[in-house]
């Protein structure tokens, strides 16, 4: 009202000297009044501008950047895989694992049990030592042939609003696998007879993120999408960790068929899972403190032994 009130004098004084006529001083003012009206709605918006701007200036800063391992790469060697895994200076001593191997890892959380996991899929790098496969150091080798003949199977799967068939073939050429493939790794998976029990069968809609499922269905689905590639690595990321006591019997069950025949790496919470692996290894602070069957180091009464006594407390609790 001021701005208002002040143009309007000036415009007076002006038009009093014979400076400028009346319709001229309005032809300014109003105009003035409306672009400082917008102004002022406008300003409000500012801060949020500011903000918008910075944000879309980390986003296309992160576009640019190139990534130190690119999984889309054409170069680098593509051997053929057994399974035979080695982590040298990785966790001390030597971690090694034979192809057709379980190797379970435990210990407590955030001492690197997942870590081995992101390594061998070549998520990054070691700062120092190696990882290799069948004798190959995995900086040599080409991501996407190496991530080919790999599957994991995490804590929590990820399946999208499509059916419960394209969740399991998920990322493979379209037409690579038939009906009767998807029907033998569900079958394997133990979820076969729960899918055709549904009204639309293997065409059900599993929902965004699999909510029209159960924690142990969408497990046991993302198991069958591991088993479908037959990967001759098998990855298991806590798959069993989140689900009730009937739920992990199913899955348990389903894990047991599926590492038949395949090296198995085994990241685990519950040890009751683990009792059958090849080998066990106690890892704390980023360094194996404990390796052997579940025998040899139930006898050991060491650090596993301790771990499975705390279980077995919290369970009787």
């Amino acid at each position: 009202m001021f701005l208002m009130a002040a143009s309007f004098r000036l415009g007076g004084w002006l038009v009093v000297i014979g400076s400028l006529t009346p319709i001229n001083v309005l032809r300014v003012i109003f105009p003035c009044s409306f672009a400082a009206s917008g102004l002022g709605y406008a300003a409000a918006y500012f801060p949020e501008y500011v903000k918008a701007t910075f944000a879309a200036g980390l986003i296309f800063n992160m576009l640019k950047e190139e990534p130190l391992i690119d999984g889309m790469t054409t170069s680098g060697k593509k051997p053929s895989i057994a399974g035979a895994i080695v982590l040298k200076n990785i966790y001390p001593p030597i971690l090694q694992v034979n192809p057709g191997e379980t190797l379970a890892l435990v210990g407590p959380s955030g001492c690197g049990k997942s870590t081995v996991i992101s390594l061998l899929e070549r998520m990054y790098d070691p700062m120092e030592g190696v990882v290799a496969v069948d004798g190959n150091d995995l900086r040599e080798v080409n991501p996407s042939h190496l991530r080919s003949h790999m599957a994991l199977v995490s804590q929590e799967p990820i399946l999208f609003d499509i059916s419960i068939r394209d969740n399991i073939v998920y990322g493979l050429p379209s037409g690579s696998v038939s009906d009767e493939e998807i029907h033998d790794a569900a079958r394997r998976a133990n979820i076969h007879k729960f899918i055709t029990e549904l009204p639309d069968g293997y065409n059900t809609r599993a929902g965004e993120g699999g909510t029209q499922l159960s924690g142990g269905q969408k497990q046991r689905i993302a198991i069958a999408r591991a088993l479908i590639r037959n990967p001759n690595i098998l990855l298991l990321d806590e798959a069993t960790s989140a689900l009730d006591t009937e739920s992990e019997k199913l899955v348990q069950e389903a894990l047991d068929k599926a590492s038949e025949g395949r090296t198995c790496i085994i990241v685990a919470h519950r040890l009751s899972t683990i009792v059958n692996a090849s080998c066990i290894v106690v890892v704390k602070d980023g360094s194996i403190v404990e390796k052997g069957t579940h025998q040899e180091l139930m006898q050991a009464k060491g650090a596993y032994w301790a771990l499975t006594q705390k279980q077995s407390a919290a369970a009787a609790n």
